[in-house]
């Protein structure tokens, strides 16, 4: 069995009830975070603006815009829109952001082929599962060769071009042909996270899901690729990863009895996931301790962790928004120092609040874990005058119906909706491919000719 079978039989086999809701519950989730990002993420705006230019024209539809591009185009503009601030799904075994890519994927292929037949849900809930089981396969650890690579973005190509494939009813070698064409312009390079200074790590995954959709659209005009191009001697796994997926890495990936995409998580703080459980840690931290009594703030971090603490000085004091959401210190200061962390607090001031760079100051970072699948725990140590507290959090990965419908109507509250509740009720009733008709517009981004 390869992949393209594996999904096949997924898509016979159909999709359980209870992945069906969680699919759903995701792609709110996702809308709802694109619509906070018109007002909380100007590198949204600047993006799709830039994308624009000498694009005019296409069928493709952009979230909260009535403006039309090239569908690839427009899966590009959709999956900025739904990861610029920081606050998207992701799988913590498999490193991995699914819904902003596949469902960017699924709308682009579909307003190319104008197909209302098709089941939206899913073939997120199928694009999702993909993605899910790719980063499974090669165990990621955050150690080794894993550690260089955005894998939402490196496998993001395959997950949408497959995607794609399903929405544009490709066949078999159709669909082999896409991923050897998604494989060409495969990326991911990880300095833009561990690098400072920048706002690039705010658009990744979005290269993976427009180099996707095109090729599946290459695919379809008859456009062929080597069929060894994840497993070829010069193919995906070797390159990439040094060698090829183990007969048990192998089971992994093609396995159609369980469900990876099962244990994607939602966020619940707009900032990189490794931080979250050290944020839960300093939230609790400083019911126990107040500002004025701390002397010493210890955080103990593994190898992956350690990352989002170096360089320690840039890390402490960042530059950008989005380096501050990238770096382990600074969210453990700002949520010791606030109480909370949301879209209405952790903005562009932040990077000069003098009470935040003050506890910043009073962080030491202690490698005191081994590195291992999913997060790390939140460990810290908070050393003052009224002794020693500790905290060794850990994050919940299970994704309730409350849980999203809460989140969805902050992030409409903070994008200035007029009636959030209502247009829940007409997403969540209506989750189809012409959902992009019943969200509010917001802006157009120019006409992109030049």
């Amino acid at each position: 069995m390869n992949i393209i079978q594996a999904i096949r039989l997924r898509q016979e086999k159909g999709i359980p009830e209870s992945i069906r809701e969680k699919a759903k519950l995701h792609i709110l989730d996702t809308l709802a975070i694109s619509f906070a990002a018109y007002k909380g993420a100007p590198i949204a705006r600047k993006s799709i603006s830039s994308i624009l230019l000498g694009s005019g024209g296409g069928r493709g539809r952009i979230l909260g815009s009535e403006q039309l591009l090239p569908p690839a185009y427009a899966a590009f503009a959709n999956t900025v829109l739904a990861h610029a601030l920081d606050y998207d799904d992701i799988n913590d075994e498999a490193r991995i952001h699914p819904t902003p890519i596949i469902l960017a994927a699924s709308l682009a292929a579909a307003d190319l082929e104008q197909e209302e037949a098709t089941d939206l849900v899913a073939m997120v809930a199928l694009g999702n599962e993909l993605l899910c089981r790719l980063g499974y396969a090669i165990e990621p650890k955050g150690i080794g060769t894993d550690s260089n690579w955005f894998l939402s973005q490196l496998f993001g190509y395959i997950g949408a071009a497959i995607t794609a494939g399903l929405v544009l009813r490709l066949d078999d070698s159709q669909m082999a042909h896409a991923i050897g064409l998604a494989y060409m312009q495969a990326a991911g390079g990880k300095e833009a996270g561990v690098g400072v200074g920048s706002e690039a790590r705010s658009i990744y995954p979005a290269f993976a899901s427009m180099g996707g959709v095109q090729a599946a659209f290459l695919a379809r005009g008859g456009v062929t690729a080597p069929l060894s191009s994840l497993d070829g001697k010069t193919g995906l796994f070797p390159i990439y990863f040094g060698k090829n997926l183990s007969d048990t890495q192998r089971n992994i990936l093609l396995n159609t009895e369980t469900w990876a995409f099962s244990s994607t998580s939602i966020k619940l703080y707009p900032s990189c996931r490794y931080s979250h459980s050290y944020i839960k840690s300093a939230l609790l931290l400083r019911e126990d301790v107040r500002l004025d009594q701390v002397e010493k703030i210890i955080i103990g971090v593994n190898e992956t962790a350690r990352m989002l603490c170096q360089p320690l000085k840039e890390r402490c004091y960042p530059q950008t928004l989005q380096d501050a959401k990238f770096s382990i210190p600074f969210m453990v200061a700002f949520a010791f120092v606030h109480g909370r962390v949301d879209l209405n607090n952790l903005t562009e001031s932040a990077l000069h609040d003098s009470l935040v760079l003050r506890i910043v100051e009073l962080i030491e970072i202690d490698d005191t874990q081994p590195n291992k699948l999913g997060l790390p725990l939140g460990d810290i140590t908070c050393l003052s005058s009224q002794g020693v507290f500790s905290r060794r959090e850990t994050i919940e990965t299970e994704v309730t119906f409350d849980v999203v419908y809460n989140k969805f109507l902050q992030c409409c509250y903070f994008s200035e909706i007029e009636d959030p509740k209502k247009l829940w009720r007409t997403l969540y009733h209506n989750m189809d491919f012409n959902l992009l008709d019943k969200v509010p517009i917001f802006e157009s981004f120019g006409s992109g000719i030049q």
